[in-house]
């Protein structure tokens, strides 16, 4: 299980859930309870904690209508009032009063707004009983897709990790089978030059 790494002193965590096992080992709860505790005793708030970040740039996500409507709350402008006259519902003018026609294109604007309030009503309706859940569903599938994007990306990782210390032991078990040839083979030289030596003093002896 991959632990946490001091860096600079900040502390980076490395671990993989999806992939790290032993979370569940005897030990383990208490080791990262304890780690919080040493964490919370050293940790010292300062007056301001967020000096350290840039400063913050308030107008990164205005939109125009946003700007527009803070420079009119800045310069203490009325609000423009909502124009009611898509919803007006204008009667033949007195010029027109005997006119079948103008009569005619009144009663079908009425029908067409009433028609319209209709469809906005019972498009509230649908909101009110089926919009906080459809909003939860879909959060749930963004949540399920990023879990997913980390799983796959600590899978992918942790499998590169396995494939990684399989190499290191690969490797320390042949430094390890090199340094025991070398430490053999030193013994074997320095036997033959402890032979050569004893067989070169006993020459010596025989010549005298």
């Amino acid at each position: 299980m991959a632990g946490p790494l001091a860096v600079a002193g900040d502390v980076v965590v490395d671990a993989l859930p999806y992939f790290d096992q032993g979370y569940d080992a005897p030990g383990v709860r208490e080791a990262a309870a304890a780690l919080v505790e040493e964490e919370t005793r050293r940790y010292r708030p300062t007056k301001n904690y967020l000096s350290y970040l840039p400063t913050p740039d308030y107008s990164a996500f205005e939109t125009e209508i946003m700007r527009n409507e803070f420079e009119r709350l800045a310069a203490r402008q009325p609000m423009e009032l909502l124009s009611m006259k898509r919803y007006e519902l204008p009667a033949p003018s007195s010029g027109q009063k005997n006119d079948i026609t103008a009569w005619q294109e009144s009663v079908n604007n009425s029908m067409a707004q009433l028609e319209h309030q209709a469809v906005r009503i019972e498009n509230l309706e649908l909101m009110s009983q089926h919009g906080s859940n459809a909003w939860k569903v879909y959060n749930e599938k963004q949540i399920q897709d990023l879990n997913w994007l980390r799983k796959n990306d600590q899978l992918a990782a942790g499998s590169k990790l396995r494939e990684m210390e399989s190499n290191w032991v690969t490797l320390v078990s042949k430094n390890y089978e090199i340094e025991r040839a070398i430490v053999q083979l030193e013994s074997e030289i320095h036997k033959m030059k402890q032979a050569q030596g004893d067989e070169n003093k006993e020459n010596i002896r025989q010549d005298f």
